[in-house]
């Protein structure tokens, strides 16, 4: 078979990367909530942020997904 099976894709490193950084940012967010801790929240929510940023990064350096 020629080419990259479509099927079979299961994402880049940026995304992975990317994912699990936020997933990271949202539980730490969540455990904050239940801590009732607003600083650790909002620390959380930055997490999130800068997990969007490194994947943007990430992206441009070629370790995104590239184009057919």
């Amino acid at each position: 078979m020629a080419g990259k099976d479509p099927t079979n894709d299961h994402g880049s490193p940026a995304a992975w990367t990317t994912v699990v950084i936020m997933l990271i940012g949202t539980t730490v967010s969540g455990l904050a909530l239940i801590w009732d801790s607003p600083m650790i929240f909002f620390s959380g929510l930055g997490v999130v942020v800068a997990g969007g940023i490194v994947g943007k990064v990430m992206q441009m350096m070629g370790l995104g997904k590239q184009p057919a």
